[in-house]
């Protein structure tokens, strides 16, 4: 009779090394989108858009918050072009056509 206990299979197995190298999927984890942002060519609208970079570094919960950041700024780039002073009209004319 031996004094050894028979093995039943259920003892767990040791890892290989490449099982211990492996890195786990999280599905959760922040990943690239892979959107292309091509550039407008105005500096302060490009500048806004490549913002939108931040968002592949962040968990989803994060990405509202800089989708609010980016559209507010480009909200704004587009409110100042409304409101820069334009040309001056031709000097001594009436701006106002009379009617």
């Amino acid at each position: 009779m031996s004094d050894t206990v028979p093995q039943t299979g259920t003892e767990p197995q040791p890892r290989t090394e490449s099982e211990e190298r492996e890195p786990e999927h999280d599905p959760a984890a922040p990943a690239p989108l892979g959107v292309p942002r091509t550039p407008t060519g105005h500096a302060e609208a490009d500048a806004h858009l490549e913002r939108l970079a931040d968002a592949d570094h962040l968990a989803t919960d994060g990405h509202l918050e800089v989708y609010e950041d980016v559209h507010r700024g480009l909200r704004d780039a587009l409110t100042a072009l409304d409101t820069r002073p334009g040309p001056a009209g031709p000097a001594g004319r009436p701006t106002v056509t009379p009617g």
